[in-house]
């Protein structure tokens, strides 16, 4: 029996269930368990999905835009799926729904592999006092001590993220850069520069290039960039998805990947003696929503805000109340989704983390003002109403948790706070040596030369889709720079026109701060750098969230 594909029936229809089908689209729960699927009813075929928005899990209805009796429409972000063809039709291009296999009587079945962490399982032992403890550092850089092994999660310690949009919220405990090169081994969860610290790698780089980093095997390998920032790290180890690492005899790790962006978000499950503490990190539907139920310690993201949407839009529907009303719902969605995601997993311990960053800069005030994020004490009060018996952790920089003091008895001071006179917010940030660094690509010999648009386009090379794009460099103020660059795009057929063509096409216009856009272009950076980062200013006709 190949392990990877052991199939289960999930939902089963008698031959006269199936006859009182409609053609089109039938909503059908299962009353069991509340599972809830679709069935299409076409010609020649009966297709079957799970009821579930691959996006962020959220519940399909019936779509009432929809007029040949195809689509389906998610309640969360209203992304829509057509169900003859089982691909998502909002956004365009994106994903595929996983299909349920149907078999002549209609039974539905699902492939059902065995979770990896349940390989090998191991009884969990008495732990003692001191035995493993997390210290949490700043952001999502949390330190694991596990018997005599140190493990640190992406260590964001100084500079900024994203160019010049994040900065980080809390002061790290002051012999953190110290720590993190004492470190046994590093986990980093993806690319993004809020995990990804290349400011921070730089200074760990001349205490110790050796320390061994690990990192997941995904399609855009996490250090895409290493050669080009010049930074020397000599030991990065790329492993598979669900396959145990050890540590030592008691201590092992696994990565896994996340359902909705697999090509780029891991989360970590680490085990010592027995003892799970599961890291959800940023990913959104953590190892497509199977994940251990019952692990000592849970830590997941909290914040919101981590896009550029909708405060960097402007035009059409956005007006500032459209954004108010739209952010105060989307954080209330999160809370929701977390505090039922840790309901359903009954973690011992919960900490909401990798949230803790502020768009410091005076030049971001707009953004810092309107861009809300949830706050770890309000998540965690949710989740001590629903579930009073976890008990949530809301962390400072330098406060520890111990594990056996926890599991032994909640109610004892298990976590250990930071001296009083800790410094807890940051209050200065060294803007000016990493804003020199993107000013100085604004007079790189390149840009004296209008050709370099083609170059750089031609080099990214993404083609093939029926959009223009009109990008306008701007000062920090998002105003049009005298003298600088204003060109439209066609990625049809990658060409630069001078007015927009004839043809039905998408359209977007972004205006971009010339210092990041300079950066991004020179070092053939990310342009999360851009949008991510606040840096760009965007309107779009129609208004339609492209994927690709």
């Amino acid at each position: 029996l190949n392990q990877s594909n052991v199939s289960k029936t999930v939902l089963r229809l008698e031959a006269e269930e199936v006859q009182t089908l409609k053609d089109g689209i039938n909503f059908k729960k299962q009353p069991e368990d509340g599972k809830c699927y679709i069935i299409y009813k076409g010609k020649d075929k009966m297709r079957a999905c799970r009821n579930q928005c691959k996006h962020q899990g959220g519940l399909f209805i019936k779509d009432i835009e929809d007029m040949d009796g195809r689509t389906v429409r998610c309640t969360k972000h209203y992304w829509k799926l057509n169900v003859a063809t089982m691909e998502y039709v909002n956004p365009p291009d994106s994903f595929m729904q996983d299909e349920l296999d149907t078999d002549g009587s209609l039974e539905l079945l699902e492939l059902n592999p065995p979770d990896p962490w349940t390989a090998e399982p191991r009884e969990a032992q008495e732990l003692h006092a001191g035995e493993i403890t997390l210290t949490y550092i700043t952001h999502a850089c949390m330190e694991l001590k596990a018997g005599n092994k140190r493990m640190m999660f992406d260590p964001w310690l100084t500079g900024p993220a994203f160019a010049r949009g994040w900065w980080l919220l809390h002061e790290p405990p002051s012999d953190a850069m110290d720590r993190l090169s004492q470190a046994d081994l590093i986990y980093i969860s993806h690319m993004h520069s809020d995990h990804l610290s290349y400011p921070t790698l730089q200074q760990l780089s001349m205490k110790r290039p050796d320390i061994p980093i690990y990192v997941g095997d995904t399609s855009r390998p996490v250090f895409w960039y290493l050669e080009k920032s010049g930074v020397n790290l000599t030991n990065i180890n790329v492993v598979p998805f669900g396959v145990w690492q050890n540590v030592d005899e008691h201590l092992r790790f696994m990565i896994l990947m996340d359902g909705v962006h697999p090509e780029m978000d891991t989360c970590l499950i680490v085990e010592y003696k027995g003892h799970m503490i599961l890291n959800t990190v940023d990913c959104t539907r953590p190892n497509n929503g199977r994940l251990p139920h019952g692990v000592d310690v849970m830590l997941s993201d909290f914040a919101g805000g981590a896009s550029g949407f909708p405060m960097t839009f402007h035009g059409g529907k956005y007006t500032e109340s459209w954004k108010a009303g739209f952010i105060k719902n989307e954080r209330k969605k999160l809370l929701n989704y977390k505090t039922q995601l840790v309901k359903s997993l009954q973690p011992k311990i919960y900490c909401p983390f990798a949230g803790y960053f502020t768009e410091a800069h005076p030049s971001d005030r707009y953004i810092k003002e309107t861009n809300i994020k949830n706050s770890a004490a309000d998540l965690n009060e949710s989740i001590r109403k629903s579930c009073p018996n976890i008990l949530t952790w809301t962390p400072s920089p330098g406060s520890v948790l111990d594990l056996a003091l926890a599991l032994n008895d909640p109610s004892n001071s298990a976590i250990t706070e930071p001296p009083n006179d800790t410094k807890i917010y940051k209050d200065s940030w060294d803007f000016d040596l990493y804003l020199d660094e993107l000013n100085a690509s604004i007079s790189a010999e390149i840009f004296k030369y209008k050709s370099w648009i083609q170059y750089y386009y031609k080099w990214a090379g993404f083609k093939g889709y029926n959009l223009v794009i009109r990008v306008i460099e701007t000062d920090d103020d998002f105003e049009p720079l005298k003298g600088g660059y204003d060109y439209l795009v066609d990625f049809l057929d990658l060409s630069f026109p001078d007015v927009r063509p004839e043809r039905d096409h998408a359209f977007e216009e972004i205006k971009n701060r010339v210092n990041v856009m300079r950066h991004v272009v020179l070092n053939g950076r990310l342009w999360d750098d851009l949008y991510i980062g606040f840096s760009n200013r965007m309107s779009r006709d129609p208004d339609v969230y492209h994927h690709r």
